[in-house]
């Protein structure tokens, strides 16, 4: 059946008495389930032919789902449907239970599906499981994440901060990803920094592990003989923070007249980029554009990318970059504060910076 959202949800029947089969009328369950896939079909035509066809499935948050959506699309994926499990009660072997995965099932031969994307983090046993029982390839959140960035990262030092993140997921998980990782073509949760196959042997992710933080820490000294110098020079630094796609590089180009690279897409800015501004007082500051932030953040990603974030530690002032559109704003903030705090910044002086603020008419009025 076809939702209000245009989405292709599978419906699991029954099983039913005699009595009541009868009542049921096939022709037109027939009728309604290929009306949906003829709607799916017209669709998929409209998207890259090469591109994942990927069911999503969450735990009774829509809103979650929305996102998750958003990055798939960020990743070069199609949405083909979503399966959404009621209750907080998860399931040791496939994390759903068993009426959900043959809702499941169903979703993905309907759309011809060739992807799962889960909200949630999974074990290894658990995406072994499913892909035996699916036929497919699974994933989770945190592996579409970590892809997105191993497509944007440009900087030797993100292409290193993101492979690390990788391969830290990677390391617990080897019993259940060593089938998905060998596969031929890869895609979407499969790819290194600059579409580098990522590595599955034991001993060798442990090599490159110690590798990768050497490298990271070499790299950790140069960034501070640099933060350094800033220091030193007393100029006031500035840190631009936000959910991701807020429009801090927007603004940072706006401020600075710059030309960094800003579109209206998740992620679109990894390494950090710093500008000097002159205000109309004469005084001169340096104003910091950060990697955006979003919720459920891997732990592993915000260790890995340390030596960046700590850009936030060492500024004077943070300006919180708000989309004013977004109806979820009120939730990104505090996702946005939860990481200040984890990352020992919660105490910093900040102000806040409404974006789109046309969009949302009425609603800061009396705030701001």
């Amino acid at each position: 059946m076809v939702d209000g959202n245009k989405q292709l949800q599978a419906v699991v029947m029954g099983p039913y008495s005699l009595n009541r089969l009868l009542k049921v009328n096939i022709l037109d369950l027939i009728k309604e389930a290929e009306a949906g896939m003829k709607d799916m079909r017209k669709a998929g035509r409209e998207v890259d032919s090469d591109a994942e066809r990927a069911v999503l499935v969450g735990v009774e948050d829509e809103e979650a789902l929305e996102e998750l959506g958003e990055l798939l699309k960020t990743a070069g994926g199609f949405e083909a449907g979503r399966v959404i499990q009621s209750g907080n009660k998860k399931d040791n072997t496939f994390f759903i239970g068993k009426g959900k995965l043959k809702e499941l099932m169903l979703l993905c031969q309907a759309t011809e599906a060739n992807l799962v994307i889960f909200d949630e983090e999974l074990s290894g046993a658990q995406i072994r499981n499913l892909e035996e029982a699916l036929g497919l390839k699974v994933i989770d959140r945190t592996q579409l994440i970590l892809d997105i960035f191993a497509q944007r990262a440009r900087s030797r030092e993100g292409k290193l901060q993101v492979e690390l993140a990788q391969l830290k997921y990677i390391m617990p998980r080897l019993i259940g990803l060593g089938q998905q990782m060998s596969r031929t073509g890869g895609g979407i949760g499969t790819r290194g920094p600059g579409e580098k196959k990522l590595e599955v042997d034991r001993r060798r992710i442990r090599d490159r592990l110690n590798d990768l933080e050497k490298e990271l820490r070499q790299v950790k000294k140069h960034r501070d003989i640099q933060r350094e110098g800033r220091i030193s020079g007393n100029v006031f630094q500035v840190c631009l923070i936000g959910y991701t796609n807020a429009g801090k590089s927007t603004l940072l180009n706006n401020l600075a007249d710059a030309d960094i690279y800003a579109e209206d897409q998740l992620f679109a800015t990894l390494d950090p980029t710093t500008r000097r501004v002159m205000l109309e007082n004469g005084k001169e500051v340096l104003i910091t554009d950060t990697v955006g932030f979003i919720r459920k953040l891997p732990h592993d990603l915000i260790e890995a990318f340390k030596s960046t974030l700590d850009e936030v530690l060492y500024a004077d002032l943070l300006i919180h970059v708000v989309d004013g559109s977004n109806p979820e704003h009120e939730g990104h903030t505090r996702v946005v504060i939860d990481v200040l705090s984890e990352l020992g910044a919660g105490d910093k002086a900040m102000v806040t910076a409404i974006n789109k603020i046309d969009k949302s008419p009425g609603e800061f009025d009396e705030e701001y």
